[in-house]
């Protein structure tokens, strides 16, 4: 059913007001030629659960939800190909795998948004990504109508970056399919589940990445947020040694030859702004990396937040950082100078 003039409340979770021109649900394939032959010349934004979305103002388009569902294993030799549908719900998917005893994704537990929603991020959490499991990607060209299939070689891969943010934006991910290694092996290396030792049962690492999220993010139905906001910024080596130098503990990853990657949440919490908050708007308390809606809060003193944050880390550590939530504007996505300079 296509409606007009929808709110989108209900489909972004930081519970922004703003509105769709023209918005539908899809849940059946069968539904989107229908909608392609009958599409205009108009934006087009696809949305899973909305859980990585800022909304700025209305959009004047047509907003696609992806509700498409399902579940497909085809068991190799040396591991399970799933083919899940882009509607499915991330976590719901972790624990299923599990259950069904096919273990890999138990590091990726508890990140929200839908399986069509994570290779646009590349989602990644305690030292896995998405890329690592990525067999192959099916998508609706939304220009052309045609179903394209992309290796994961074709998805161009990298820190929460993929094609899918550039040049494949108007394309709808219809399926994932996600290679699990029969071979497991576990991941421990990262954060606190190091504790957990290399003989760590999938169950175990799955339960320690659900406690530690739950104990540091809040929930999305109980406080308004979009997980995440920035991403670690990335460093040379140099730089990285020098701040440790002038920090003491401050901790820093390997990423990729002369380069370190920095967290975050870290540097914005030695900045003092935890808890500061732009009217309605307001850095976590518990975790600074997160932007929350305390009820009432505006895109603007959202976006005046996250200007603040930003400006406080550069003047203390000279790092620049870089939000992991799209930002939206009535057309489709922008960034955050963009909509800074309107509200200037």
């Amino acid at each position: 059913m296509l409606l007009t003039q929808a709110s989108l409340a209900p489909y972004n979770t930081f519970g922004l007001t703003q509105t769709a021109d023209r918005l539908v649900v899809v849940e059946q394939r069968e539904q989107l030629l229908s909608l392609w032959q009958a599409r205009q010349d108009e934006p087009l934004l696809i949305v899973g659960e909305g859980s990585n979305l800022l909304f700025t103002a209305p959009f004047h388009g047509l907003v696609l939800v992806n509700r498409l569902k399902g579940i497909a294993v085809t068991e190799a030799a040396d591991a399970w190909l799933l083919k899940v549908e882009g509607g499915e719900i991330w976590h719901q998917l972790v624990c299923w795998t599990l259950e069904q005893e096919m273990p890999g994704l138990e590091n990726l537990a508890l990140i929200p948004g839908t399986v069509g929603a994570s290779p646009i991020q590349n989602i990644g959490a305690y030292g896995v990504e998405l890329a690592q499991y990525c067999e192959q990607v099916e998508s609706l060209d939304w220009h052309t109508g045609e179903t394209v299939l992309w290796s994961a070689a074709d998805c161009a891969f990298g820190y929460r970056d993929s094609v899918f943010k550039h040049q494949a934006k108007h394309h709808l991910i219809l399926s994932v399919t996600l290679r699990l290694p029969k071979a497991w092996q576990p991941r421990t290396d990262y954060g606190p589940l190091a504790q957990l030792g290399e003989q760590a049962e999938p169950r175990h690492i799955f339960e320690q990445v659900c406690a530690t999220r739950r104990s540091k993010l809040p929930d999305p139905r109980v406080l308004g947020n979009a997980g995440s906001f920035f991403k670690n910024p990335k460093v040379n080596l140099a730089q990285a040694q020098a701040l440790q130098a002038a920090w003491p503990g401050m901790p820093v990853f390997p990423a990729g030859p002369g380069q370190a990657k920095l967290a975050a949440g870290w540097l914005i919490d030695k900045a003092g702004l935890k808890g500061t908050r732009v009217g309605g708007a307001g850095v976590h308390s518990q975790q600074a990396l997160v932007l929350v809606n305390h009820g009432g809060a505006t895109a603007e003193q959202l976006i005046r937040l996250a200007d603040l944050v930003r400006s406080r880390v550069a003047q203390q550590f000279g790092v620049r950082l870089e939000p992991e939530v799209r930002i939206l504007n009535d057309e489709g996505e922008t960034n955050l100078d963009e909509v800074l300079s309107c509200l200037s």
